[in-house]
């Protein structure tokens, strides 16, 4: 994946200068989403939980990345619009709530050492996949927000 990016002035792109480094965790992610897909995610909602744990790291890039690709996989404007209190909703179901926990458990994982969030409706499979998409868009995240990728209107 090639991904054209600027950044703001007197930053450097990490990406840029260790491509190799940035392709294995290019790779990494698309060998988490192949496995979240495998065991039983939707394309759409494997967005969804990169969305999220975006939010957290406030990766402005990947988030506006993700939400479109969730659309353009069908997930819809009101289940976006909602998830940063997905808890206070009823648009996710019992396996996607447990899935949106694990990501922020994985996401928040200082604040939340000691803590296990309530996976019993996920398989173990989708308990590992998720948290896979956690830690790869989690790196992708910090790759973003250290080199200042810049995030603006088209």
């Amino acid at each position: 994946m090639t991904v054209t990016t600027t950044t703001t002035p007197g930053t450097t792109n990490i990406a840029d200068l260790e491509p190799h480094l940035y392709g294995a965790a290019i790779a990494l992610g698309r060998e988490a989403d192949a496995a979240a897909i495998d065991a039983g995610l939707s394309t759409g909602f494997v967005e969804v939980l990169k969305m999220r744990v975006s939010q957290l790291n406030r990766c402005a890039f990947c988030l506006r990345w993700h939400s479109r690709d969730a659309l353009a996989k069908g997930e819809t404007a009101d289940r976006l619009a909602v998830l940063p209190a997905w808890r206070e909703t009823s648009y996710f179901d019992e396996a996607e709530r447990a899935a949106l926990a694990l990501v922020e458990h994985v996401a928040l994982i200082a604040e939340r050492a000691g803590e296990a969030p309530d996976t019993s409706a996920m398989t173990p499979e989708q308990v590992a996949a998720v948290a896979w998409v956690a830690i790869a868009i989690g790196t992708l995240n910090r790759i973003a927000v250290t080199s200042a990728y810049a995030v603006g209107p088209a």
